[in-house]
Formats: structure tokens, sequence, C-alpha cells
């Protein structure tokens, strides 16, 4: 059998995991955020001043940040929660250091220290939770598209065939999210208007780099010959396509729905969108193409998947233009944010109810199809994130209040604390050596660009190594070397203050 055959059939025929085990691994990424932060301000603690090594902060956020999440989804992945455990324990016991040797607010009692910290003041303008959702979706998937390649990732976390939920579905999910979340029709200040056909006509101009990285990538794939999993997107089509079909459509929708009821197009696109698949004979086309016999005769047939999954992304995308006009409501008080994490929560148990519903009554999870259960599961795991990275980011405000002078880049800025007046907090317009060296930083600049070089170092690794024979000790060398080069990459842009953005 050929190598290309038996790299094919290692990603083929897969059904996932449970929906719980991919939830208990959800906090992952804000633990690693807020270990790395308690870690910056033990520092400070410790030495009196903060980390401004060039050097230092890239190794702390590299083995903070990258290694925990490579080793959990490969060599550790039978051991996840007791890794999120360790995390939990590594916090509460940083936390506990830092309150008793606090610099501020030292003789104030516990109560009066916590009635403060909710009425501090918050930059409005910078949420931390949304940049860090974004990056660690993008540091995630450039881990999973080449980890899933080794025998060391389990394969219950590779992308299912049909039906199922597999840590990979997630987050081609999460991807569509995390860019909704931030795109221009949410972050249209308030008062100000644009002509109704603005963002449609810009997003037809500014698509192209995923157009053309789209081209690219299918023309070097069949240039190369290199192993393709058909029933994923289809013979010519792939995940550019997919967000650049996904902007121009979203830009469409919402010049007649208003923005501020995109949940409502969202909802109407997914519910109409599941009738179709179980009214019509669109769910077995999908399925088993024109004749029944996976046919990939013509375009529609040769790339249904891709084509009709984007109406069920669309949706997804949709729901995180309304969160994302949530989120960025003014609010300053950090009690209005505990506010919002209950509301998530809220929604959060809603949503993950419907989802039983619509698996018992109506379709179980299909990433191939992009079903209305695969729609609701995406946005309920997005709020869970959005949810574990907004308490992450106020425990480091508490903790930041607690010592004068630390700094923890990527965290909210402090405006005011009305209590305790003498403390050393930010302010908005406050730039340090830290702030700019930083992991999270670094790939949000140019997370297109961390996307594109992680596709290219994969393709060149697989031409290169028998990735499906490969020795543990080999697997974990190669994915941490990868990512290395990734990083170091995005760090030395950000040092330079780098932007490579053309459109």
């Amino acid at each position: 059998m050929s190598q290309q055959l038996v790299k094919e059939g290692f990603l083929s025929n897969l059904n996932g995991t449970t929906l719980l085990e991919i939830s208990v691994g959800l906090p992952l990424a804000p633990l690693c955020v807020l270990s790395r932060g308690l870690l910056l301000i033990f520092y400070f603690l410790h030495y009196g001043r903060p980390l401004c090594s060039m050097y230092g902060n890239f190794f702390l956020d590299f083995t903070v940040l990258i290694v925990p999440p490579i080793l959990s989804y490969t060599i550790l992945a039978s051991v996840f929660p007791f890794v999120i455990l360790s995390f939990m324990v590594l916090c509460i016991g940083l936390i506990f250091v830092i309150y008793t040797k606090r610099t501020n607010y030292a003789q104030v009692s516990c109560k009066q220290i916590s009635d403060d910290f909710l009425r501090t003041r918050l930059d409005p303008e910078y949420i931390p939770s949304v940049t860090s959702l974004r990056v660690f979706i993008n540091l995630w998937t450039s881990i999973s598209i080449l980890a899933v390649d080794f025998p060391q990732y389990p394969r219950r976390y590779a992308k299912t065939e049909t039906y199922g939920t597999g840590v990979m579905d997630l987050g081609v999910g999460i991807f569509v999210f995390g860019n909704g979340v931030v795109c221009p029709e949410v972050r249209l200040k308030p008062g100000a208007t644009q002509h109704k056909f603005f963002y449609l006509s810009r997003q037809l101009l500014t698509v192209w780099p995923l157009l053309l990285l789209g081209f690219g990538r299918l023309m070097s794939v069949k240039a190369a010959d290199y192993y393709e999993h058909v029933t994923e997107y289809g013979v010519h089509w792939n995940f550019f396509f997919t967000l650049a079909a996904i902007r121009i459509g979203a830009s469409l929708l919402l010049t007649i729905f208003p923005v501020h009821k995109a949940w409502i197009a969202a909802v109407m696109l997914a519910v109409v969108y599941e009738c179709f698949l179980d009214i019509t004979p669109m769910k077995m086309f999908i399925l088993h193409g024109s004749d029944g016999q996976d046919s990939r005769t013509g375009f529609l047939n040769a790339n249904r998947e891709g084509i009709f999954s984007v109406i069920g992304y669309l949706a997804i995308y949709l729901s995180s233009v309304q969160v994302g006009l949530y989120l960025l409501g003014k609010r300053t008080a950090a009690k209005e944010w505990l506010k919002v994490i209950c509301y998530f929560l809220l929604a959060i148990l809603l949503l993950f109810i419907c989802l039983h519903i619509a698996q018992l009554y109506i379709d179980t999870v299909s990433r191939r199809m992009a079903n209305l259960s695969f729609c609701i599961w995406i946005v309920a795991s997005c709020l869970i994130l959005f949810s574990s990275f907004l308490v992450v980011d106020l425990i480091l405000v508490f903790t930041k209040l607690l010592v004068g002078g630390a700094d923890i880049p990527s965290s909210w800025n402090v405006l005011h604390s009305s209590t305790y007046k003498k403390s050393n907090l930010e302010f908005r317009h406050r730039k340090t050596k830290s702030q700019s060296m930083c992991m999270i930083n670094a790939v949000n600049k140019n997370q297109l660009l961390h996307f594109l070089i992680a596709n290219v170092l994969t393709g060149l690794v697989n031409m290169q190594v028998d990735t499906v024979h490969s020795s543990t000790l080999s697997a974990m060398l190669i994915v941490h070397l990868y990512m290395f080069t990734n990083c170091l990459v995005m760090y030395l842009l950000q040092a330079k203050n780098i932007i490579l953005k053309c459109w």
C-alpha cells in the first residue's frame, strides 16, 4: 500500500470522543494564561521588578502556553483531567502565596479587598478574553494539523468521518466563531453609520488573501500529490474557501438583518438548513453523492461537503457576531463582567439542553454537514471558553491589585480602584516594555501569517517524515520544534513591530 493511502486510511472512518471529555479539556488554555500571569506576578514579588528579558518572556510563554497543549493532546491525553487538575492546584497555590505576600491592602480585610475589586474600573476598549480566545484557536489549530498525523495524537481527537465530536471538529467551528466576534460589523463604533452595502463591498475587496491561499493550497496539494481526505471538504474545496464564503455571505445577510439581530438570522439559517437536510434528499446527496455511490463527477458533486457546510458555518459566524456585540458593550466595573459570566453560564446550560434534544430527536453532531446539532455544540463550547477566559482575566485583575507595580501583558488595564487609591495601577494608555513581549500579542498581530506558516511547515514535515510510523520521542521533538519555529517567527515580528497585512 502506498504511503499516501496509508496516511489517508490513518485519518479516515473516525468517530470522535464524548462531549464530556472535550468540555473538560476546554479550560486548559485559560489555565495556561492564568498560570503565566501568576508566575509573572510571583517573579515581580521575588525580584522587585518585572521580567523584561525578551528571551526570558519567550521561553516562559512557550513553556507555559505552548508545551502543555502539545503534551495534553498527545502523550498525556489519557490523563488529561489530571493535567487540568494540576494546573488548578498550581494556580491556587500561586494565588495563595501572592495574597499572603501582597504589597497592597496589607492591613485590609478580605471583604474590603473584595468590595474594592468589584468596584474596580477596567478599560472598556480592550477585552483580553477576545484576543486570547482567537489566538489560542490559532495555536490549537496549528498544533493539531501536524500532531494528528502522528500516532501519539489519539484518533478520537481527530476529525470525525460523518458523525461524532472530535477535538479537531471543535477547532474548525471555534475558528469560524472567533472570526465573527471581531468582524467589521461588530467593531463599528456606536453612533457611526455606514452605507447599507459598505461591509459587503469591503468584504468582496478583502477576501482575496483567503481566495489566494485557497487556490495556492489546492494547486500545491495536487502538484505534490499530497494525500487528501475528500470527505472533509471535497476534491477542490478547502477551509480557506469556506472562510471566504462565510465572510461574504455574512456581510450579505447583515445588509438584510440588523446587526443587533444577528442571532435571529443565525437561528433561522440553522433551523431551515436542518429542515432541508431532514425533509429533502440533501443529506443523502452530501453523504453519498448524486448517484448514491459517492460519485465525485461535476463541481458540486465533487465538493458537496465544503459547499453545503458553509450554511452551518455561516449560522455559527452570525451567532458570534451577536456575542461580539454583547461583549463590546461599554462595561467598566469588574462586577459587571461577573454578570456577563453568569449570563454566559445560563446560555451554556440552555444550549446543552437544546443540543441534547436535537441529538435525541433530530440528528447527532456532524461536522461534515455542519448540521443544527453541530452549530449548537460549537456555540456552547465557545461560550465555555469565553467564560473561562473572563474568569481568568478577573482573577489576574484581582492579583494585580494586591501587588503594586506588577504588570501582565495581554491582561485588563485597570483604570481606577476606588478604595485603595495609593495602589500602583495601570492606566489606559500606559505602555511597558514587558507588554511588547508576549506570545499572545505576537500571534494576534499576524494571525493569518501564523496559520499560513503552520500549513506550509505541516506540508514540509509530511513530505519528509513518515509520520504514521514515528516513535514517541521523534514525534514530540518534531511537533515541539515546529511550534517553536512558528512562534519564534511571530515573536521576532512582534519585537520589530512588523505586521504583515496588505489588505
